[in-house]
C-alpha cells in the first residue's frame, strides 16, 4: 500500500490564496452592506437568501453537478442537517446585518474574534474533546474579556456573542455533514429551507416600510441584486482553499476578516472605542494568541508523530 502523495506546493499556495480571498471579502462586507442603505437589515437578508438560492441554481447548472445534488436530496439525514445549518446561518446573517447597519461593526468583529474560542468550547461541551492547558487559559481570558466589556462599557455584547455561537454551532453541524455535501449543494439547500422566511420578511417589510429594491436608483438596485453572488463567492473560495491547505493555516487566516472589520469600524466609521472596550478586545487578542500558539505546537507534534511512524508497504 503506497501512501497518498502530499499536496503540491503550488496547490497549497493556491489554497492559501483562495482562503485569503474569502476572508478579505468577508472583512470588507460592512462597506458593501452600508452602500445598501436605506434598505434595512431584514430586507437585505431576505434578498440575500433568495438571490443566493438563485445564484446557486445557476452554478449547479453551469458546473453540471445536478446529479450529486439530487443524490443529497434523497438522503433524509443530510436534508435535516442542511435545514439545521440553514437556521443557524440565518441567525448569523440576520444578526450580522443588524450590527453592520446600526453602527455596531466593531461588535461584529468582536464576534468573529471570539468565534474560534467558542468553537473550542463547543468541542469540549458537545463533542467531549479533551483540551490542553493553553486552550483552557484562552477560554478563561475570553470570559474575562466579556465581563470587562459588560461591566465597564455597561452593555451586554449580544451581537458579538450571537455571531460567535451561531457560527460555532453552524461549524459543528457542517462537521457532522462532512464531505458528503459540497459547498454549492450545501448553500443551495440552506437557502432553499430559508425561502419561506425570506418571503415572510419581504411581506412584513412591504407593509411596514416598503420594499426598496428598484426604488432607490440603478446603482442601489445593482448592488442589492449582487447580494447572492456576494454571499456565495466567499463561501466557494473558502471551500476551495480549505481542501488544499492545513487546518492550522485556515486557523491563522480566519483572523483576517475580523481585523479588517475592526479597522473599518474604528477608523473608517469612527465607532466609539472606550478604554473598557480596548481592555476587552486586548484580552480577546491575548486569548487568540495563546490559542494560535497551542494549535501550531500541536500541529508540529502531530507531524513529528506521523513522520516517526514507518510507511506502510
Amino acid at each position: 500500500m503506497t501512501p497518498a502523495p502530499p499536496a503540491s506546493a503550488g496547490g497549497s499556495t493556491r489554497g492559501a490564496l483562495f482562503a485569503l480571498g474569502a476572508y478579505l471579502l468577508w472583512g470588507v462586507l460592512p462597506i458593501y452592506f452600508l452602500q445598501l442603505k436605506p434598505t434595512g437589515p431584514f430586507e437585505v437578508v431576505a434578498w440575500r437568501i433568495i438571490l443566493a438560492f438563485a445564484f446557486c441554481l445557476l452554478l449547479l447548472t453551469v458546473l453540471r453537478v445536478w446529479r450529486p445534488f439530487l443524490a443529497i436530496v434523497r438522503q433524509p439525514r443530510l436534508m435535516a442537517l442542511t435545514a439545521l445549518a440553514g437556521v443557524l446561518i440565518y441567525v448569523n446573517w440576520q444578526t450580522y446585518l443588524i450590527g453592520a447597519l446600526t453602527g455596531h461593526v466593531i461588535e461584529t468583529s468582536l464576534g468573529y474574534f471570539i468565534n474560534p474560542i467558542v468553537t473550542v468550547l463547543l468541542g469540549v461541551v458537545v463533542l467531549r474533546e479533551r483540551l490542553r492547558v493553553l486552550p483552557w487559559v484562552a477560554i478563561g481570558i475570553a470570559v474575562a474579556a466579556v465581563v470587562v466589556i459588560v461591566v465597564g462599557y455597561g452593555a451586554f455584547p449580544w451581537i458579538a456573542l450571537t455571531l460567535a455561537f451561531s457560527f460555532g454551532f453552524y461549524g459543528l453541524v457542517k462537521k457532522q455533514i462532512g464531505p458528503a455535501v459540497d459547498a454549492v449543494s450545501g448553500l443551495t439547500l440552506e437557502s432553499f429551507w430559508l425561502l419561506p422566511v425570506a418571503v415572510v420578511q419581504l411581506i412584513v417589510v412591504a407593509n411596514v416600510t416598503g420594499i426598496t429594491l428598484g426604488n432607490e436608483g440603478v446603482l442601489h438596485t445593482v448592488l442589492l441584486l449582487a447580494a447572492g453572488a456576494v454571499t456565495a463567492v466567499p463561501l466557494l473560495l473558502f471551500a476551495s482553499g480549505a481542501r488544499r491547505v492545513p487546518l492550522t493555516v485556515i486557523g491563522l487566516l480566519q483572523f483576517v476578516a475580523p481585523v479588517i472589520q475592526f479597522v473599518i469600524g474604528a477608523w473608517v466609521l469612527h465607532e466609539p472605542m472606550t478604554p473598557e472596550r480596548w481592555v476587552g478586545f486586548a484580552l480577546v487578542w491575548v486569548a487568540l494568541v495563546l490559542l494560535s500558539v497551542d494549535s501550531l505546537v500541536a500541529s508540529r507534534r502531530h507531524r513529528r508523530g506521523v513522520d516517526d511512524v514507518p510507511e506502510p508497504v
